[in-house]
């Protein structure tokens, strides 16, 4: 490692911090850099992966041409072929006119590719193409198009996971991950978390033209080194922030610092939710009335067999249920069948439907659950797990109704 250069490039991009993982990573950013080998950057959420993609770009022989960055996580699904790939005019509703795509725009140049896991199947088959070939295909156009990008991706999924579980293609995984970089988490870096607190603290202060920036005592830097951070830098620098802003205090002791971060390690909480009156949330009642619909489907078969049981035991008896006076009330006879209303008998052309037909018409609910399963997939672009947490069920309930559905073709 030359330790000259790697400390040349964190005084560049303003990266705190002596830790060996933190050091290493930047050492391997810049022996990559003059190449054009696929790059995959590793970690969790917030730890600052989107750095170097930077070192990269800057250091290689592209360093004139253009460098885009992408989170394709945030594009829809629909749209995220035209992001990338283009279109051409009148290809989809919308498409006014042609659209060059970020692989056209970064010809020559270095192309980032932020939470690359979250993917659809479709999108993985055309990158994995462009990776071997440098060819790829407009939306709505046949021609093939040629492209020289250097492909530089980042994500905080677990890739073997998502392999295993057919999220992510083996193939794109090996062709993108030819050069891995690790970035460590905030909690393995000991005391880089209190040099990135003074930095952000000092920021701060500088920006809002504060007298003095706020100082950590001992025991407060010993429990701020103690603290998961599952929100790794990111939620270090709201920290940092809210107590430069909120406290009265300029030197912060483990009771003040107590009122910001959970005294649980591992709690994700930044503030404790006692210290404020919860809001009303929709989604927790989306969740409860999903759960409820799940429930209440059991009910409705059972239901269902006892109505089945009652009709066979009037056909026996031959009983007729009378009506009461304009309200048609149907018989409970299989032979016999009763009026429903609907467009058509408003037009004086009567329509008859058995028993059997009324009461699963009425009461069954497998066409809502059914529903309901394709909306949470297609609102978390097929990840199950998540689908699941939305409907509150399990992923194994989760993975038989959609095998029961039809679809697992659907939703891979």
């Amino acid at each position: 490692m030359n330790t000259s250069d790697v400390q040349a490039q964190k005084r560049r991009y303003g990266i705190v911090g002596n830790f060996e993982g933190l050091n290493h990573a930047v050492d391997v950013a810049l022996q990559v850099a003059k190449t054009d080998l696929s790059v995959l950057i590793t970690g969790e959420s917030g730890v600052g992966k989107e750095i170097i993609p930077r070192i990269i770009h800057d250091n290689s022989l592209r360093k004139t041409k253009k460098y885009f960055a992408v989170n394709c996580g945030s594009i829809p699904e629909g749209t995220i072929d035209s992001e990338l790939f283009g279109h051409e005019k009148g290809a989809f509703t919308g498409a006014i006119g042609e659209r060059e795509g970020y692989f056209g725009a970064a010809n020559g140049g270095t192309l980032f590719l932020d939470e690359v896991g979250e993917l659809p199947s479709a999108t993985q088959a055309r990158l994995l193409r462009v990776l071997e070939t440098g060819e790829y295909i407009r939306v709505g156009s046949s021609d093939v198009r040629k492209t020289d990008v250097r492909i530089v991706a980042a994500t905080n999924v677990n890739m073997a996971q998502a392999i295993r579980d057919g999220r992510f293609r083996e193939d794109l995984f090996y062709r993108l991950n030819t050069i891995p970089i690790k970035m460590p988490a905030l909690r393995e870096r000991g005391n880089d978390v209190v040099l990135l607190f003074k930095k952000f603290a000092m920021d701060t202060a500088e920006k809002y033209n504060m007298p003095e920036a706020v100082e950590l005592t001992a025991e407060a830097q010993e429990k701020l080194k103690r603290y998961s951070w599952p929100g790794n830098i990111r939620q270090l620098k709201n920290v940092a922030e809210q107590i430069s802003i909120l406290s009265p205090e300029r030197v912060v002791t483990p009771e003040i610092l107590a009122e910001y971060i959970p005294d649980d390690p591992v709690s994700h909480d930044i503030v404790p939710l006692n210290k404020r009156k919860e809001a009303h949330s929709f989604e927790n009642e989306r969740e409860l009335l999903y759960k409820i619909l799940f429930d209440l489907r059991n009910d409705v078969t059972e239901l269902k067999k006892l109505v089945h049981g009652q009709q066979a035991e009037r056909a026996r008896q031959d009983v007729a249920v009378p009506q009461v006076q304009g309200c048609p009330v149907p018989y409970y006879r299989p032979d016999v069948a009763f009026p429903v209303a609907n467009s058509a008998s408003a037009k004086g052309e009567e329509e008859f439907q058995t028993p059997e037909e009324y009461v699963e018409e009425t009461i069954s609910l497998n066409d809502v659950e059914r529903q309901m399963i394709v909306k949470a997939l297609e609102k978390n672009r097929g990840r199950r797990r998540k689908a699941a947490q939305d409907l509150n069920i399990s992923e194994r309930t989760l993975y038989r109704k959609i095998k029961e559905y039809g679809l697992d073709k659907e939703h891979l």
